[in-house]
């Protein structure tokens, strides 16, 4: 890992209406770390996370990306860069039903124009890492939920992000399928160096993370790491 930030925030604000999400929110996350975001419902920590994804837009503060201004970039700038350098992973996973699980994590690649034979070798080389390769040709629909976030993982990680951004990603499991889940998630963002954004309100999730910081009305307590 390196010192210097490779994503950093300073004194993000966000409003929907009359509710305010974030409050001056810093956060700093450095190459190849996971950090877990915690806080209780309604604390402002999925709105941070779709803020430092380049999902929604912040009212005022700094967010900067590798050296750039990610509130700077036009739209189509931040679509691009969430096809090559971010990767997601949410609650209930949000596959395409009508899309086999393999065509699913070669979603990234075919959006980026890659050739589908060759997005699909791609693909399935992860869905076999995250041990599923047994449901590359099945839907959706016929697989487990602890499988479909498997696949979900795989799909996060196929096009080789800097950067993953989880958000409850065993909220929907059970706790063998949730610990077997961020086991995969975890090794894999180490074997291939992103770093992990990981939202969660659990600390047996949160302790899979290198470090921990917590959200409470908009504001982020701990956000640097140890020295």
């Amino acid at each position: 890992m390196t010192t210097a930030p490779l994503l950093r925030a300073e004194g993000l604000t966000k409003a929907y209406g009359p509710t305010t999400a974030l409050s001056g929110a810093d956060f700093a996350l450095r190459a190849g770390e996971v950090v877990a975001v915690m806080g209780p419902s309604g604390s402002g920590k999925s709105t941070l996370l779709h803020c430092l994804a380049g999902i929604v837009g912040p009212d005022a503060g700094t967010l900067t990306y590798d050296g750039r201004d990610l509130t700077a970039l036009s739209d189509s700038a931040r679509s691009a860069l969430r096809r090559t350098d971010f990767g997601f992973v949410f609650q209930f996973g949000q596959l395409v039903p009508e899309l086999s699980c393999v065509e699913n994590v070669a979603l990234p690649l075919r959006l980026n124009g890659e050739k589908r034979k060759a997005a699909e070798a791609r693909a399935a080389e992860w869905l076999a890492r995250l041990e599923v390769d047994d449901t590359a040709a099945k839907r959706p629909g016929e697989i487990s939920g602890g499988q479909g976030q498997r696949v979900a993982v795989a799909r996060a990680l196929v096009s080789a992000p800097r950067v993953i951004f989880a958000d409850e990603p065993t909220g929907a499991l059970d706790s063998l399928n949730g610990e077997r889940v961020m086991r995969l998630l975890t090794d894999a963002s180490r074997d291939t160096g992103a770093a992990v954004v990981l939202v969660t309100h659990e600390a047996r999730v949160a302790a899979w993370s290198d470090r921990e910081v917590v959200v409470r009305d908009g504001a982020v307590r701990s956000t640097e790491w140890a020295a």
